[in-house]
């Protein structure tokens, strides 16, 4: 039988649940899921191996309307994913209004076969899913169309099938036990960010970025320090919190997640440095890896 494989673009707003898919297809923690809008910054893929064929699903960021040059650059990942894929799930929230816009631009500049995925249907009615269906066949004519809920893994196996069906034959682009094209450090800055994520409000989490300085690996414990960046020094002294408070927080339940992440023991270390409008300015952009 000959091998197969291919790029699978996973596309969609924020909060449509992109994450949560993503990690039920490849069975994995490689995106980082709360229920905030706008959590994930970085193309990230994950990569599913069998003998006779490999699929790389790569989860982008949601799709917004850029503010910042941080959202051009989300953006700019977003439309490389396209280009890339050889084809498109686009994830929609079954109560999700779409600025269509948005989203047929982007997709107009591909040929990749496109399915539809509308998530989060255990909170709706049967009624509710079959409009929706008929709203995104009628609007976009794709090539199929799942009613699925990716936190509860309903209909997640068809999906899995419609993707392995629709793969060309092509030789593996990675190594066969490649899981991903992210390294530790960036799984560890991940699970960092999760937890800004979770334990603080407002703007705090979007004005945030870590990055890991230091990451010494030893056969029973991990040594990782990180800087957490904000943009200004009334948000540090809320990172950090009364006696340093909410930063212990933060480190203790990300060194849990690492914990079960490595299999190892992780010493931590964070600080927390201001560099004043990080997200806008090109230069820092790149330093902390967006392009």
């Amino acid at each position: 039988m000959a091998h197969r494989a291919g790029f699978v673009s996973i596309i969609g707003k924020p909060n449509a649940g992109k994450s949560t898919l993503m990690n039920a297809l490849v069975g994995e923690k490689m995106s980082i899921i709360t229920p905030k809008a706008q959590t994930t910054r970085h193309r990230i893929l994950g990569i599913v191996n069998e003998e006779d064929y490999q699929i790389v699903f790569s989860d982008t960021p949601g799709i917004i309307k850029p503010h910042y040059a941080l959202h051009e650059s989300m953006m700019h990942q977003v439309d490389g994913s396209i280009v890339d894929a050889d084809l498109i799930l686009l994830v929609t929230d079954i109560n999700e209004e779409y600025d269509e816009q948005d989203v047929l631009k982007k997709l107009q500049s591909s040929t990749a076969p496109l399915a539809i995925l509308i998530n989060k249907i255990d909170l709706s009615t049967e009624e509710e899913v079959k409009e929706k269906v008929e709203y995104w066949q009628e609007k976009l004519k794709p090539k199929v169309v799942f009613a699925i809920s990716a936190l509860h893994d309903h209909n997640i196996k068809a999906v899995m099938d419609f993707v392995l069906e629709s793969l060309p034959e092509h030789p593996a682009y990675y190594e066969k036990d490649a899981l991903t094209d992210r390294n530790d450090r960036f799984f560890a800055s991940e699970m960092i960010r999760a937890q800004i994520f979770k334990q603080y409000k407002k703007e705090i989490p979007y004005s945030t970025e870590v990055i890991v300085t230091a990451f010494v690996e030893g056969e029973k414990l991990h040594r990782i320090s990180a800087e957490i960046i904000v943009e200004r020094d009334s948000q540090k002294n809320i990172v950090i919190g009364n006696k340093g408070e909410m930063l212990k927080i933060v480190g203790t339940y990300a060194r849990r997640d690492m914990e079960e992440f490595f299999q190892k023991k992780i010493f931590l270390e964070m600080f927390v440095k201001v560099i004043p409008d990080w997200r806008s300015k090109k230069n820092y952009l790149k330093k902390f890896g967006y392009e």
